[in-house]
């Protein structure tokens, strides 16, 4: 047992905190952890961390989670982590542990962990859909939404099309203290510009033809909530200077209109573009940019995590089954998956896993039921794998083909927007 004084330390932490010996056995506990995970000190003390965080039966950096223990005994340093813990049960629990180099009453060096639960106020639900995944690029990811959305500063996201960033935005609404406030949604790139302000500031009766009454715009219905501007890069830069006003008074008319409106819009924005490059091309302002940019947040493609691709996969199979019984992969099956880049993302796995469900058999998802470019199948011995680029390339044409040339049939397959899709089109010498 360390000395007093370092239980008197961790008693006073707002955190649950646990000390841990060389040996990898819990020795003591806060009161804030009791409370925390509903067990009492000497229910965990003398047992393993990695048995009683993990249910492990050895420790987890021998299982390739980077650890906090072999940090501080190893290598001297005290580290910060993202693990998914197992306290309550078999539920999974996204922790942030914190470590802290410790002395008992002898000079014996001790590792203080201190856990900052990631989930613990809100889940990862979002409507019909959720963040799933356990892999160390997702879980850096949620916690870093998970701290910005503390903030009221704008958020910029970024990441490839599907990557799921317009659940990531809710996520950062719902952690935010503007959650019981409304949750807006604009597709930039869906909306003709002729009628993008408008939609934005809303009009008058009789401000247009055809406006035959009064409209609030997104602004007005997002008071006192958040307004997620999606594709954001296909503002109109006609119109960018109007957006930016606003965000910049907070002020704003509506079309045909003579009164100021005012309001309190917090705003998260998506891009799969770089939006400093828009900048170089003038096809973006610099001034709009860094009002939108406060903090950005890449989101990272599927590719990055295929750890998470089993349970994701089995995730999305158990949406689309609904009340009837889930399919499941078979080894064929998701190994093609785990060799395949996915240019699409999560969107592209629920659409090649939804097609599947409907042409496999038994309830089992085959190799041949995915049907997967030739592009996607992993190289022979001896050959070089293809850059991601020219696998593209090549699933973009398939589709095609697959789709007899139908556009907006291929866009929807690939997760996109058909103007995407004609700038893809146009880069690979498809169109």
């Amino acid at each position: 047992m360390p000395h007093i004084e370092l239980q008197d330390l961790i008693d006073a932490n707002d955190q649950p905190f646990v000390v841990i010996d060389r040996e990898y056995r819990i020795v003591a506990a806060n009161q804030r952890y009791s409370e925390a995970y509903g067990v009492t000190p000497d229910a965990i003390v003398g047992r393993h961390c990695y048995a009683v965080s993990h249910h492990a039966s050895r420790p987890c950096h021998e299982n390739g989670e980077q650890c906090p223990h072999q940090a501080l005994f190893d290598h001297g340093e005290a580290v910060e982590v993202l693990h998914t813990h197992f306290h309550a049960g078999d539920q999974p629990e996204r922790t942030r542990i914190r470590g802290h180099a410790l002395r008992g009453v002898n000079g014996e060096r001790y590792l203080g962990e201190q856990l900052f639960p990631l989930d613990a106020s809100v889940g990862t639900d979002c409507d019909a859909m959720q963040m799933v995944g356990q892999s160390p690029a997702f879980l850096a990811c949620v916690d870093n939404l998970a701290r910005v959305a503390d903030s009221e500063a704008s958020i910029l996201l970024y990441g490839e099309s599907g990557v799921g960033k317009d659940l990531a935005a809710r996520f950062i609404h719902a952690r935010s203290a503007r959650a019981g406030g409304p949750f807006i949604v604009i597709n930039c790139a869906a909306v003709p510009e002729t009628l993008f302000e408008s939609e934005l500031f809303g009009h008058e009766r009789g401000a247009f033809s055809g406006s035959s009454g009064l409209k609030k715009g997104l602004f007005e219905l997002a008071d006192g909530g958040t307004l997620f501007l999606d594709e954001v890069a296909e503002i109109p830069l006609g119109l960018q200077a109007k957006l930016l006003r606003v965000l910049e008074t907070g002020e704003f008319r509506r079309v045909g209109g003579t009164h100021t409106l005012n309001a309190d819009v917090r705003l998260v924005s998506a891009t799969n573009r770089r939006l400093l490059d828009e900048v170089d091309e003038k096809r973006f302002r610099l001034d709009l940019y860094y009002r939108l940019a406060g903090i950005d947040v890449t989101l990272p493609a599927l590719r990055e995590r295929r750890e998470d691709l089993s349970a994701l996969a089995a995730f999305l199979l158990k949406r689309l089954a609904g009340s009837r019984r889930a399919c499941r992969l078979d080894a064929t099956a998701l190994a093609m998956l785990q060799a395949y880049e996915f240019p699409g993302n999560v969107r592209e796995l629920r659409n090649l896993l939804q097609r599947a469900v409907l042409t496999c058999q038994d309830g089992v998802i085959r190799a041949a039921d995915l049907h997967l470019p030739v592009a996607a199948l992993p190289p022979q011995p001896g050959a070089g794998a293809q850059p991601l680029a020219e696998i593209e390339r090549s699933h973009i044409r398939a589709l095609l083909d697959s789709h007899a040339g139908h556009r907006s049939r291929v866009a929807t397959a690939l997760g996109v927007t058909e103007r995407t899709l004609y700038r893809k089109l146009k880069r690979y010498g498809l169109g």
